[in-house]
């Protein structure tokens, strides 16, 4: 008698889903280093990152095999996996190098900002105008709504939450825009992971001098050159233990921080600062601080033996997890409040390249100024590793700044969006 093997899909183990993203993961970097005219022209057009991103999307929707509802993955990753990778990329840090990208980053950064604030209301104003029988929400409670997505696209979550509860936002309402939120943001950043593929020839049409970027990758090249050694298990515990002993001192920091802001919960709120309560906030911020701190002493000789190599796989993970999270399926049952979301991030896009146009900012300033908004801390680094490991940090750095401007950002164009519905 023969027994059937039945499989239940989508598979709920997060063992199998583990091995089948990190499957993924190898066949992508694999075939990318063939030599084949065939596997070299498909990886010209199609970056690997972004492809380390879609495909588990894919397995989530259509494909039904894997799913992010129940996983601990997503979580995981990026509250170990993520810092650790932080504090590798920051041990090789070239602060000269960092300098010298000079003020167009912090500008971008700002642009992408007001694209978001002033994005929302035309947004809204122009969906209202053209489609008002498909979006499934009173005026009112839109509005309060799409400050939950502000909130989230110009700082992160902590920022997001507190949207919902300034402007009492239902449960219902909320996770409605949530979904709204995470597939626009996600589908926006693997148009920012493809444009670093082909960043020098968006530079060309900016008219943007990149040669700054070009010149720190190439310092960092040359650093890792010179220290380069054979990696022995000695080395590799070395390397382990300041990671993911720097991951337990930003979990414990963080811990001992939030307890205190939670306390002083009314006074931030008065000061519109909330991501102050945000553990996230805060492991993000010590475990980058620890990996700054360790890279003017000798640990910055571990980049020799592939730290930030050890941090592309980490930050590799990460981007798997959180395109397993995406089901681009529910697209289709919120059409309405999408068109918002899509329009509303093709204003903020618009505004980034008038001003790199303006300012010749490279493209790197302006997907990392994006995405400091848009994603924060979690994606943020990912897209600048997508150009250079060596320029991760500057996504972290600019991500926090994202935090500290969130709430005040967000209440501006909830304020917007009010007086357009008027």
């Amino acid at each position: 008698m023969h027994s059937a093997i039945l499989l239940s899909l989508p598979f709920s183990n997060d063992a199998i889903t583990l091995g089948l993203l990190i499957c993924i993961l190898a066949a992508i970097f694999y075939t990318s280093s063939l030599e084949s005219v065939g596997w070299k022209r498909f990886y010209t057009f199609v970056p690997s990152l972004l492809l380390c991103y879609f495909i588990p999307a894919l397995f989530n929707w259509p494909f039904g095999i894997i799913t992010g509802e129940g996983s601990n993955l997503y979580y995981v990753a990026s509250r170990y996996l993520l810092p650790a990778s932080l504090i590798l990329f920051c041990l090789g840090i070239d602060f000269k190098g960092l300098l010298n990208l000079g003020p167009k980053a912090i500008i971008m950064f700002l642009a992408a900002s007001v694209g978001i604030i002033i994005g929302g209301p035309i947004a809204l104003l122009v969906a209202s105008s053209i489609m008002p029988d498909v979006i499934g929400a009173s005026t009112d409670d839109l509005w309060k709504g799409l400050s939950t997505i502000a909130g989230s696209w110009i700082g992160g979550g902590a920022n997001q939450t507190a949207m919902k509860e300034i402007y009492e936002v239902s449960d219902n309402l909320f996770g409605t825009m949530i979904v709204v939120d995470v597939v626009v943001a996600n589908i926006w950043m693997g148009f920012l992971l493809y444009g670093a593929n082909i960043s020098d020839k968006i530079d060309e049409k900016l008219g943007a001098d990149n040669s700054a970027i070009s010149e720190l990758k190439q310092r960092i090249s040359d650093y890792r050159a010179n220290v380069e050694e054979m990696p022995t298990v000695n080395k590799l515990f070395t390397l382990m233990a300041i990671a993911f002993g720097g991951v337990a001192i930003a979990h414990l920091g963080s811990e001992l921080i939030v307890p205190i802001m939670e306390n002083n919960k009314e006074t931030l709120q008065s000061l519109n600062i909330t991501s102050l309560t945000s553990s996230f906030f805060w492991i993000v911020v010590i475990s980058t601080t620890f990996g700054l701190t360790l890279s003017f002493t000798k640990a910055r000789k571990l980049e020799g033996v592939g730290a930030s190599r050890w941090g592309s796989i980490f930050i590799y993970v990460l981007v798997a997890t959180i395109g397993m999270k995406m089901n681009l399926g529910e697209v289709f049952d919120n059409l309405g409040l999408f068109a918002i979301g899509i329009i509303w991030m093709l204003i903020h896009v618009i505004i980034l390249l008038i001003v790199a146009y303006f300012i010749k900012a490279p493209f790197f300033y302006v997907a990392v100024g994006s995405q400091a908004n848009i994603g924060g801390a979690a994606s943020a680094p990912i897209v600048a590793a997508a150009f250079s490991p060596s320029l991760a940090p500057v996504g972290v750095l600019m991500a926090v700044l994202g935090y500290a401007l969130g709430t005040y950002g967000a209440i501006i164009c909830a304020q917007l969006m009010s007086a357009v519905s008027g």
